[in-house]
């Protein structure tokens, strides 16, 4: 997921911020670039193996607990993500679609792309976090 996220971040949201409302086009569904399909379906499998992770791993306690911060972190850009990005990324498209329609439209792109990196950055922090974890859960004895 980070992968697909640097990608997006570093080739496809700087070619669609530099120009709107002319660059947005790359952003129709019909033949631009519409990635909503692919992150609804990574996102998706990513909570499920999340959530999944910590049901699994429920009985060791400092595992479960440093899940569930993460997890509540992730939770939280996620909804940062659906109240913000993906509303302003549907305007986007409409302004695509309909000449003439928005207003401030590089304002609004240049602030998306900067806020955007905010949350890139969480998400990869949040898979860093995940590390030590990984390393405390393989490195434990059972007897």
């Amino acid at each position: 997921m980070n992968g697909a996220q640097i990608f997006e971040t570093a080739v496809l949201v700087p070619k669609w911020t530099v120009s709107p409302p002319e660059s947005f086009s790359l952003l129709a569904d019909k033949n631009g670039t519409s990635l909503k399909t692919f992150w609804i379906v990574l996102h998706s499998i990513h909570e499920l193996t999340f959530i999944l992770a910590i049901v699994f791993c429920w009985k060791l306690a400092p595992i479960r607990n440093g899940l569930l911060i993460l997890f509540a972190i992730h939770f939280a850009v996620r909804a940062w993500t659906l109240a913000y990005f993906a509303p302003n990324i549907i305007d986007f498209q409409k302004a695509a679609e309909t000449p003439g329609a928005g207003e401030n439209l590089l304002s609004r792109a240049s602030l998306w792309q900067t806020l955007n990196y905010v949350r890139v950055g969480i998400y990869i922090a949040i898979s860093i976090g995940l590390i030590p974890l990984c390393i405390k859960l393989f490195n434990l004895r059972y007897k």
